[in-house]
């Protein structure tokens, strides 16, 4: 587990250190792989922040918990990432399991093909630059984001790729 500790507003205390360190790295009971861990420690006033993103396997999971005291803001995300974790974990396996109940069958499976429907959503497209739309992108859950390109004024969209680089998608002229 490649785990990075970051301080701000915060002088760097190695048992804010050890401790988040130790906590986060509980989380490999749970995932059989590599995980890159980013913990930002942050105080504002009587604010402390503890945000902790993680790149599993290229899923992003990120949790965010403010409090009066560092140890249970870091505790309470902590709580939160294991319960992403939990939800990931089961994702992954409940897909194994369908693959693996396809597969055992040894008969050629019709598939039941409906047609898709269309569900349509409006949105607001803000206009940005392309940088602020990538920082945006990255700290939202969403798969994919559409925004308005300040510069030339046509929709763009910005998507997370297989290889765990940012897509973006601009209209040809």
């Amino acid at each position: 587990m490649d785990i990075t500790v970051t301080f701000r507003h915060i002088d760097p205390s190695e048992s804010l250190k050890s401790y988040a360190e130790e906590k986060i790295s509980k989380i490999n009971k749970y995932i059989d792989f590599p995980i890159e861990a980013h913990i930002v420690l942050a105080v504002e006033k009587f604010r402390h922040t503890a945000d902790i993103t993680l790149n599993v396997n290229g899923t992003m999971i990120k949790a965010m918990e403010e409090t009066e005291d560092m140890y249970s803001a870091i505790d309470q995300v902590m709580d939160k990432i294991e319960k992403q974790i939990k939800k990931y974990r089961s994702k992954t396996r409940s897909r194994r399991a369908d693959i693996t109940k396809e597969g055992d069958t040894g008969e050629s499976t019709e598939l039941n093909i409906e047609e898709p429907t269309i569900e349509i959503e409006k949105l607001v497209a803000k206009p940005m630059d392309t940088e602020e739309a990538a920082m945006q992108f990255t700290m939202s859950q969403q798969d994919f984001l559409v925004f308005r390109n300040s510069r030339s004024s046509k929709i763009n969209v910005i998507y997370k790729r297989r290889d765990g680089n940012l897509g973006l998608i601009e209209p040809s002229s």
